[in-house]
């Protein structure tokens, strides 16, 4: 046998284009990504290795100056609070909380996690299901604003209130039918069967808690910016009720977040560049959800945003370095790369942009993108049309700064580096990469092992 002779791979066939393609429109183009804010990916890697997660401050702070000036010109009295949920690295954080941002916090641990970066506790919502006793008398003790979810959370609250001799102000957090979205009926009190209305009762009988607040959150990834003109108004209509009847001042109004970032959700035709709405739009429609307040108005609440992912999605990227090529038997091209699905959680439900770090040519053709998984389900992109990519070579993958370096998991491989660009082009670690030390580190072998 000759072994200087090539080895065999079965020719594929592969459709070309030219113009529309259907209804839709075009393929996107597809450019080389070489640099983050000004740095070189090949810099980036060699400095801190590969996966590694990047974040971008310029955009980050671009994305919350941009959304606080459309408010201030049709709502003023507002504040935006950071959803801690959503990335919850102190970095993070800290650059939304110096923009002026509240925490918005929905556990003891994020609560504590807030307190010790440095927020004051006056300046942190609490919001969510479960919040134990300890947690619901540091957050009455420290002044915080605390959402109630459910009547046991309420009787709580009160039990603990009267231990300590004091009568917090409170929000109630509503849900309700809306036209254009389905009903997030798990969180808080249903108005439409009158369950929050004999929330508001039990409070104004009870008389330990001032209910002070309304808070809704009626889903993620809005893509209808109707929805928010049709809960404000909700909201709006239970404000004037309580004000009507009960004789209650509302003083703050919270309709939590839920604005999309410009990922393209899997079910989607087009890009989500091309749907996601505006903060403009987002604005807009609140800010005339908002207008049947009926008291005056040196008495208008202040409003609440808990934007997270729409702020800080676009501000991530993740590096990853190809390991293989592959041929699947149906005649498609696989890669293999160093990150999957337990470091890019939202893959799951996004058609994540995914671009080659350095320039490139050939042809295109139906590609597969796997993670580093010996598991089926590590796929980052289970159809992609991607030009020819060599081991070694880099990709990008864009708009990941939402929720993977919270929902994260170590598994199989160790979580990697996060780094953060400055707006003066300084690069700085923000996460070190997990150790192994740092996995076994709470581990315990009996002696009798």
């Amino acid at each position: 046998m000759d072994k200087t002779k090539e080895l065999y791979e079965k020719p594929t066939l592969i459709k070309h284009q030219i113009g529309p393609i259907d209804k839709f429109g075009k393929l996107q183009a597809m450019s080389p990504m070489t640099h983050i804010d000004g740095k070189p990916i090949s810099d980036l890697v060699e400095a801190y290795g590969s996966p590694l997660f990047v974040f971008s401050e310029r955009i980050m702070v671009r994305r919350c100056r941009e959304l606080k000036e459309l408010l201030a010109l049709r709502y003023p009295k507002f504040h935006l609070a950071w959803s801690y949920k959503t990335n919850y690295l102190n970095a993070i954080c800290k650059v939304f909380h110096r923009e002026g941002s509240w925490a918005e916090v929905v556990s003891e641990f994020e609560y504590e996690k807030a307190l010790r970066i440095g927020v004051p506790p006056g300046r942190i919502i609490f919001n969510g299901p479960y919040k134990p006793e300890s947690a619901l008398e540091k957050a009455i003790k420290g002044g915080s604003l605390i959402h109630i979810d459910h009547f046991d959370e309420l009787s709580l609250l009160e039990k603990v209130s009267e231990r300590l001799g004091t009568t917090p102000e409170v929000g109630l957090r509503l849900n309700f039918s809306l036209s254009s979205i389905s009903n997030w009926d798990r969180f808080g009190f249903n108005l439409e069967n009158g369950q929050a209305w004999a929330a508001a009762k039990r409070l104004a009988i009870g008389k330990r808690l001032n209910l002070a607040g309304l808070h809704c959150h009626i889903g993620t990834f809005i893509l209808d910016p109707n929805a928010y003109r049709e809960a404000a108004a909700k909201m709006i209509d239970f404000a004037n009720r309580l004000r009507n009847e009960l004789g209650g001042r509302i003083k703050w109004i919270d309709l939590g977040g839920g604005f999309a970032s410009i990922n393209t959700l899997h079910s989607q035709y087009l890009p989500g560049e091309q749907v996601t709405p505006s903060f403009s739009q987002y604005v807009e429609a609140i800010a005339e959800g908002l207008e049947n307040l009926d008291s005056p108005t040196s008495e208008f609440p202040t409003l609440f945003l808990e934007t997270g992912r729409a702020l800080i999605d676009e501000a991530g990227y993740l590096i990853t370095t190809v390991h293989a090529n592959k041929r699947l038997p149906d005649g498609r091209r696989a890669l293999v790369v160093d990150t999957g699905i337990h470091q890019l959680f939202t893959s799951l439900w996004y058609r994540h942009e995914i671009v080659p770090a350095q320039e490139f040519g050939g042809t295109f053709e139906p590609t597969v993108i796997y993670g580093p998984l010996c598991m089926n389900i590590d796929v980052l992109r289970p159809n992609i049309l991607y030009p020819p990519i060599k081991t070694g070579d880099r990709l990008i993958i864009k708009t990941v700064g939402a929720y993977n370096v919270t929902q994260w998991m170590q598994f199989i491989t160790l979580r990697p580096r996060v780094v953060m660009i400055s707006r003066n082009g300084q690069c700085d670690i923000i996460r070190h990469r997990e150790t192994l030390d740092g996995v076994i580190a709470s581990e315990e072998v009996p002696p009798w092992i």
